[in-house]
């Protein structure tokens, strides 16, 4: 009996031994990646409307980083041309923050109607992932109109479905990548 009751003590030493460890390590693998989101380029380029986009955009942001807790959301209050970007400028952005990817996004409003200044509450919301060397990874936008058919709401609600709409493309995209490299190589 005392045979019997010392090798179950010791087993259970053991797998809880084996279990501390594998905890250990996936606790480095799973290291808080930082992600640098720029302010949005807002399309049409008016002064009046780029606060409250940016404002409502960074709001959809940190909701949604905040529900994953591995990431760490970084933001730049500079705007960034996303037809044109400059990969050194995203390294230099990187290194000076510490980030491991880069954000680059767009909110582009429909235009409604004859006036100049009249706008709809649809956006496309568009998004482009870097890594820290610059390397583009993924793209993803999101149609407020055509995914969500959205007619009524604010603007306000439309750039923050926008938002988790492209962010959880952008995730999509990434898991394709992850899955053809593996099956791949």
């Amino acid at each position: 009996m005392k045979k019997i009751l010392f090798s179950a003590i010791i087993s259970y030493i053991f797998v809880i031994s084996i279990s501390a460890v594998s905890a250990q390590s996936n606790a480095s693998h799973d290291k808080i990646k930082k992600i640098l989101y720029f302010n949005p380029e807002v399309e049409p380029n008016l002064e009046e409307i780029k606060e409250p986009t940016h404002h409502a955009f960074f709001s959809a942001v940190s909701d949604n980083v905040s529900a994953l807790r591995k990431n760490k959301m970084l933001r730049s209050e500079v705007e960034i041309s996303f037809d044109s970007i400059d990969s050194k400028t995203l390294v230099e952005y990187c290194k000076n923050n510490d980030a491991d990817f880069v954000i680059v996004p767009k909110v582009k409003y429909f235009k409604v109607g004859i006036g100049k200044y009249v706008f709809s509450n649809q956006v496309i919301v568009s998004m482009k992932l870097f890594d820290a060397e610059g390397n583009f990874l993924a793209a993803s936008d999101y149609d407020t109109y055509r995914k969500n058919m959205r007619l009524l709401g604010s603007a306000e609600n439309s750039i923050k479905i926008g938002t988790n709409g492209a962010m959880k493309g952008i995730l999509k995209e990434l898991r394709k990548i992850k899955h053809s490299s593996e099956a791949g190589f």
